[in-house]
C-alpha cells in the first residue's frame, strides 16, 4: 500500500490512477493532518508527497510532515513531488531522509521506475545481512574482473550486489587508481540492464562548448562544424547504463544541463525540437570531495543529491594491504601468459616489500610498476632491488610521497628521507609508519631518536 499526500485533487486522482495501472494500491490524503491519521491507522510501503499544502510556498509544512514521518517510521521511503522552482526545498527534504524527488509535470515511466527502485532498496536494506566470503559472492554475482579478498573490499562487493539489480543512481568515490570504473562495470554486469550498452563518459575531458553535442548529440548543420549527424552519449546508453566518470571536474554551466536530464530523463538533440527520453541507469564517479565542492559553490547541491542515492566508497590500496600480494601475482600471471615467460617469479621478499609501500597511486600504480619491472628488467626472478630500480620511472617520480632515487643519497640519508615521508604520509601515526617501513615500534623509536625526529 502506498500513500499519496497532496492538496490538489487533480494530482491525487492522476497519481492514484497511474499507481493502479502499475499494480499498486494506494490511499490519498489532502493535508498533513489527514496523512498523519492514515499513517497511524495503516502500514504503508512508500509515501509520495508534495511539499506545500496552503497558499504559502515555503514548504515548511512539508518539511515538518517529513520530519514527523521519519521520526515515526525511519526506514519508509518517501518520494517528494515538487515544481522545478522549489528544488532547493526538495534538497532540504533529501537531507531529512527523502529517497528521491520528482519534478512536476512528471514523466510517468520515470516516476514508476523511481518508486520501484525505492521499494527494492527498502526491501534489501531490511534483509538480514550475513558475513560474506569471496567464494559466496562469486557464486551470487559476476565479479570476474575484480580482484580482492580484503574484508574492507568485501564490504564494497556486498554493496554492489545489493544495489545492482535496482535502478538506483550510484556515486562511486575513491582516490585515483582504486578501480572505480571496474566497480561501475560490475554494477552494470549484475543488473537487469546487463545485455544493453555500458557507456563511459570522462566528463573531465569534455569542454563546456562541446558538452551538449557530446552528451545529447547534434543534427547535421546545427552549428558550423556539424558536418553530419552525431549520436549523443545518452542516446547511445539507452536501455543500459551511463557511467559519468570524473563528475567532480564538470563546470557549473554543464552541471545545470546535466541536472535537467537527470531530473526528468528527457533531452533534445542539438538542431532538433523533438524531445527524447533517456531510459538508463546513471553511475557517477569522482576522486574529489563533492561535499567540499558544494560548500564552496563549485558543485550544485541539487545535482549532488540527484546522483548519490547510493554512495560506494572504495578503500585505497594502503587500507587493504592483504590484497597487494593477490594483485601482484595476478598481474604477474597475466604477463607470464601474454609474454610466454613461464619461469617468471617474484620472490616473497619483494612481495612483502611491495605490501609495505603506501601506494599513493593505488592499484594503477602497483600494476604499472609490476609491468614495468617485468618488461624492462628482462629477468625471470625478481627481488626487491628490481622493483626499487623501476619505482622511480613511474608517473609518481618527484612526488612528495616517492622514495629518493637509488644512488642519489647515502643509505643513512635515504633512511631519514623514508622515515620523514612515512611520518608525513601517515600524519604521525607511529604504528602505521613502523608497519609501512617493515619495522617494529621499538626499532622505529630508536631511529627517530638517532636522527633527532622525536617530537
Amino acid at each position: 500500500m502506498l500513500l499519496i499526500i497532496d492538496d490538489d485533487i487533480a494530482i491525487r486522482t492522476s497519481l492514484s490512477l497511474l499507481l493502479k495501472q502499475a499494480g499498486f494500491q494506494s490511499l490519498s490524503a489532502s493535508s498533513p493532518e489527514e496523512a498523519r491519521k492514515y499513517i497511524d491507522e495503516n502500514k504503508f510501503e512508500l509515501i509520495l508527497m508534495d511539499m506545500n499544502f496552503s497558499l504559502s510556498t515555503t514548504g515548511e509544512e512539508g518539511l515538518a510532515l517529513l520530519k514527523d514521518i521519519k521520526s515515526k517510521i525511519a526506514d519508509i521511503p518517501v518520494i517528494l513531488i515538487t515544481a522545478w522552482g522549489s528544488i532547493p526545498l526538495a534538497v532540504e527534504g533529501m537531507k531529512l531522509g527523502a529517497a528521491d524527488f520528482i519534478n512536476k509535470p512528471w514523466n510517468n515511466e520515470y516516476l514508476i521506475q523511481s518508486i520501484n527502485t525505492a521499494l527494492n532498496l527498502s526491501k534489501k536494506n531490511g534483509e538480514i545481512k550475513i558475513s560474506q566470503t569471496r567464494d559466496r559472492l562469486n557464486k551470487q554475482f559476476d565479479f570476474e574482473n575484480i580482484i580482492g579478498t580484503d574484508p574492507e573490499y568485501l564490504k564494497v562487493l556486498e554493496t554492489i550486489g545489493r544495489v545492482a539489480d535496482t535502478d538506483a543512481s550510484v556515486l562511486i568515490i575513491g582516490e585515483s587508481g582504486t578501480g572505480k570504473e571496474l566497480v561501475a562495470e560490475a554494477i552494470h554486469k549484475n543488473s537487469r540492464r546487463k545485455d544493453n550498452p555500458f557507456v563511459k563518459v570522462n566528463l573531465g575531458g569534455i569542454s563546456t562548448s562541446l558538452f551538449e553535442s557530446e552528451m545529447f548529440g547534434h543534427k547535421k548543420g546545427s552549428f558550423t562544424d556539424a558536418k553530419e549527424d552525431r549520436v549523443g552519449r545518452f542516446e547511445a546508453a539507452n536501455k543500459g547504463t551511463i557511467f559519468l566518470d570524473e563528475i567532480g571536474d564538470l563546470d557549473l554551466n554543464s552541471q545545470v544541463k546535466l541536472l535537467r536530464v537527470l531530473q526528468d530523463r528527457s533531452y533534445e538533440v542539438l538542431g532538433s525540437s523533438k524531445t527524447k527520453i533517456a531510459d538508463l541507469r546513471v553511475i557517477s564517479a569522482t576522486n574529489k570531495d563533492l561535499k567540499s565542492l558544494v560548500e564552496t559553490n563549485l558543485f550544485r547541491e541539487d545535482l549532488f543529491y540527484r546522483i548519490n542515492l547510493i554512495t560506494i566508497k572504495i578503500p585505497p590500496l594502503r587500507e587493504r594491504p592483504s590484497d597487494i600480494p593477490v594483485l601482484v601475482n595476478h598481474f604477474a600471471g597475466n604477463l607470464k601468459t601474454i609474454y610466454r615467460r613461464n619461469d617468471l617469479k617474484i620472490y616473497d621478499s619483494a612481495i612483502k616489500w611491495l605490501t609495505e609501500l603506501p601506494w599513493p597511486g593505488n592499484i594503477r600504480e602497483l600494476k604499472n610498476l609490476v609491468e614495468r619491472t617485468v618488461l624492462v628488467s628482462n629477468k625471470n626472478l625478481l627481488d626487491v632491488e628490481d622493483f626499487i630500480e623501476h619505482l622511480q620511472r613511474g608517473p609518481n617520480k618527484g612526488a612528495k610521497n616517492s622514495i629518493p632515487a637509488v644512488g642519489s643519497l647515502t643509505l643513512e640519508e635515504m633512511e631519514v628521507s623514508m622515515i620523514k615521508k612515512a611520518l608525513e604520509f601517515y600524519e604521525g601515526n607511529l604504528s602505521k609508519v613502523a608497519k609501512s617501513l617493515g619495522l617494529s615500534r621499538a626499532a622505529l623509536y630508536r631511529r627517530l631518536e638517532k636522527y633527532g625526529l622525536l617530537q
